[in-house]
């Protein structure tokens, strides 16, 4: 799924999901919901005039999701790629798991900021309400003006605090297949020590499912931040994307919850994948294809 503005913003999110996806086939469902402001007149029924907002600004909804078709059409056809248009009139977060439900959606791709975005703000607000309340599938928020760049240096952002599920980790597991990345699991620390049993317990665990794919694990000191430390973190080893759990106490919810004040001091200069508690009763859906294994042994 594919939520749009029609900002600039936007547009390279859409850019950059049809560049991931080019070698396989699959459905993008692109979404824009409004809530027109009811108008109001001493001289008009308040219905008549609210209705005749309404048709304006659904109006325009579709008329600008058939030019964003088009302009992917014209700039990146791509024979492998089908896309749907979905106009509603609804709250943007409330339609999203509507539409996750029924459409069986794999994975939101989504810009960070918007039409009304500030550059100096780690994530849009409607961002971080996604992030909050999706449960049930990924999503990929991608920074303006952020050019695609095949994967190849996946973070993993962990604590080890919290034992993770095979479904839970199938986004990553995924990409990393798919694009024969290797997997840099990143712990950061306020002070380093040793792990506790249970850590280590779920660091066994978690390379064990990773066992398919290259991966390492890196320990780091905090630096005024974990934001911040991820960010000099993923400068320096070249990283293409950031994926983290969204669980509670886990970093994600940490910074999706900071004001935003605090959040200004990171900057989201690579794309940021947010995976949901599934837990273990949650079955996972994916229609992607089987993925050979990669012949790369951990390290």
């Amino acid at each position: 799924m594919l939520p749009t503005d029609f900002s600039a913003d936007a547009w390279n999110a859409a850019k950059y999901a049809i560049s991931l996806f080019k070698e396989e086939e699959c459905t993008f469902y692109v979404l824009n919901t409004y809530t027109p402001t009811i108008a109001h007149s001493r001289f008009m029924a308040t219905s008549v005039v609210g209705k005749a907002c309404e048709d304006v600004v659904k109006c325009n909804s579709e008329k600008g999701l058939k030019q964003f078709v088009e302009r992917i059409n014209n700039e990146c056809y791509n024979a492998n790629h089908k896309f749907e248009i979905i106009s509603s009139f609804s709250l943007l977060v409330d339609e999203m798991k509507n539409i996750i439900e029924t459409k069986n959606i794999d994975l939101v791709i989504t810009g960070t900021k918007g039409a009304s975005g500030l550059e100096e703000v780690f994530m849009g607000s409607n961002t971080v309400r996604m992030i909050r309340s999706i449960k049930n599938c990924p999503v990929l928020a991608i920074p303006c003006n952020f050019t695609f760049i095949t994967p190849s240096e996946i973070a993993f952002a962990t604590d080890f605090n919290r034992f993770y599920t095979n479904s839970e980790l199938r986004p990553l597991l995924e990409m990393a297949k798919s694009f024969k990345a290797a997997i840099r699991i990143v712990h950061v620390q306020y002070e380093i020590k040793a792990l506790t049993e249970v850590q280590q317990f779920n660091l066994n665990m978690l390379r064990k499912y990773l066992s398919e794919v290259e991966h390492y694990v890196h320990t780091v000191s905090e630096l005024n931040s974990v934001s911040k430390t991820l960010e000099i973190f993923s400068n320096e080893l070249g990283i293409h994307l950031l994926a983290m759990l969204n669980y509670q106490h886990s970093y994600m919810e940490k910074m999706t919850r900071e004001p935003v004040v605090k959040r200004m001091v990171f900057h989201t200069q690579i794309p940021l994948l947010v995976i949901p508690e599934l837990g273990m009763g949650t079955p996972p859906h994916s229609k992607r294809g089987k993925q050979e294994p990669v012949s790369n042994p951990p390290q």
